[in-house]
């Protein structure tokens, strides 16, 4: 019997984070067990307790925190990850994993990580439409990392444009033909690229 999809669920400091409640609950409906990884700043929009509670596990927030094994948290979290899902992903995590900054918790795992990659970008339609964000993701995108578009609608700020989070039901998609897709692709940098040649 195939063991269960292990999710590791990335939520940022976007207005979106409420969303990623309801994406958890999509991806446990779907039989799929999630950890979450909140940064600092998503704890300011969608406390901790609602993603523990949710999944009924310890959401992993701070870097050094004391780990219940010998190995670093981030990367007992990504090596335990059949997928990494960031929703919502600002503009600076974007920007972070783009050029290899690694920070914090959050940035460090997806920098970890050799599973499929999934962004599901959230933010204000001109920093989305801003030269460095469209040449992070392009870098992103070229380098195997899958971005789910933002949605055209309101946006937190008064406006309407693109940039709201996809819905859960589009990322939810997304992560599924990237789980069926896993024997046909694989990243292109790190572990996965040393595999392919």
């Amino acid at each position: 019997m195939r063991q269960e999809t292990r999710v590791l669920l990335g939520v940022t400091g976007s207005i979106a984070a409420y969303k990623s409640a309801d994406l958890l609950r999509l991806m446990q409906r779907n039989g799929w067990s999630v950890r979450v990884i909140m940064t600092r700043a998503a704890t300011e929009f969608v406390g901790e307790l609602t993603f523990r509670t949710l999944s009924r596990q310890p959401v992993a927030i701070d870097m050094f925190e004391r780990p219940g094994q010998w190995e670093p948290i981030h990367i007992a979290l990504a090596r335990n990850a059949d997928v990494m899902v960031i929703a919502p992903c600002t503009a600076n995590v974007i920007a972070k994993i783009a050029n290899g900054i690694a920070d914090d918790l959050l940035s460090c795992t997806a920098l970890s990580v050799e599973a499929p990659l999934v962004l599901a970008p959230a933010m204000n339609s001109v920093m989305l439409a801003h030269p460095a964000t469209i040449a992070n993701l392009d870098v992103l995108r070229s380098r195997g990392v899958h971005v789910v578009e933002s949605a055209m609608g309101d946006l937190a700020c008064g406006t309407t444009g693109r940039g709201r989070m996809a819905d859960g039901a589009d990322v939810m998609d997304a992560v599924q033909s990237v789980l069926a897709g896993q024997h046909t692709s694989a990243r292109k940098y790190g572990a996965a690229e040393r595999r392919s040649v």
